[in-house]
Formats: C-alpha cells, structure tokens, sequence
C-alpha cells in the first residue's frame, strides 16, 4: 500500500508510524525530510534524544560535523527540496551499553524503498554508518573502516561514511585517509548537486 501513495501522503504515514512504538522507550516520533526534488539523500542510523526531543535530523554535534564534512551551511542542509534526510529507523531506538541501540529493524524495510521510489531525482546517497551500509551495500564481514576505505567501488550512487559523532574522534584521528581522500571528493560531489 505505501509503494502507491503520492509522496506527501507515503511522508504523513511515516511521520504517523507507530509500528514498534511498544519498543521505543521515548515513544514513537518518526524524523524524517524529503522532496521530489531532491538530489541527495542521507541516510544515517535512527535520531538521538536531542533529535527525538527537537524533531529536527542531525541537530546535535554530530550534524554540526556531518555538515563541516559537506561543507554546507544549516540552511542548505535542511532544504528538503535539495537534501533528503531518511535515517534507517526513523524513531530513537534506546540506549545501549556503550550509546544507542541499533535502529529498530522494522523501519528501513518498511519505508526506504516505497520514499525512495518517489524521489526520482536522487544522484547520490550518503550511507553513513554500518547500519546504513548493511542495508544499501549488503552485509559483509569487512570492518566499517575497510567498507569506507573502499568507497571508490560503490559507483557515483553510494558513498559510505562513517559516522560522525563525535566518540568517533579517534577513529578520525587514526584513518587521517578519510579526511585527506574522501572529504575532499564528498564536498566535490555535493557541491555539484546542489
């Protein structure tokens, strides 16, 4: 049924989902943006407790870097018509041992395609973090840091990244490749998009 909904409606349904609200320890509040229009599509893991609070993506200091590494301001970043932001669970999912728990499993099978359908304008999809690419890239036993290194091999559709919250800081200061080679070419590509 979702396949067939025009995009505002298929974009109401899934801000309205509450399909595994029982499981979401903040309830249910799907964050999410897209447009017909848009060019670029990001997907990251599932919003934190400051998303989930302010309903708006990446509004905490992992959006401040996502963005540093696109090289884009605030308002270009949340122009929906030019970026859409459709994360792999679309609710917070809860806390874990050592930060969120994965995103909640039903959400990307349920959603993504039927969006992804009604944005035939999109050239590029940033898959950031290994849920992302799990999804889009198919599962594989190489690390996240092998996956990104390889970011050449997935076509101009797909570029992988990892995540960028800021306990991810070591990892950046120790693969000094990922912000020689990969930002560059992220912030050449977006920038022909929009």
């Amino acid at each position: 049924m979702a396949e067939t909904l025009p995009l505002q409606d298929l974009l109401a349904a899934a801000r309205a989902c509450r399909h595994c609200e029982a499981q979401l320890p903040l309830g249910a509040n799907p964050v999410l943006r897209a447009s017909a229009s848009a060019r670029l599509l990001i997907v990251g893991q599932a919003p934190g407790t400051r998303v989930h609070a302010s309903g708006i993506p990446w509004d905490d200091p992992s959006g401040d870097r996502l963005r540093q590494w696109l090289e884009v301001s605030p308002e270009t970043f949340y122009d929906e018509s030019r970026i859409a932001i459709v994360p792999m669970g679309l609710c917070y999912p809860g806390k874990g041992k050592s930060g969120d728990l994965p995103p909640r499993p039903e959400c990307a099978p349920l959603w993504h395609a039927p969006l992804l359908a009604q944005m035939p304008r999109i050239e590029l999809i940033l898959l950031v973090g290994q849920y992302a690419q799990a999804h889009y890239l198919g599962k594989s036993r190489e690390t996240l840091t092998e996956r990104v290194r390889r970011w050449r091999d997935f076509g101009p559709r797909f570029l992988p990244l990892p995540h960028p919250s800021p306990r991810n800081t070591l990892w950046l200061r120790r693969n000094a490749w990922f912000d020689e080679e990969v930002v560059p070419e992220l912030r050449r590509r977006v920038a022909g998009l929009l």
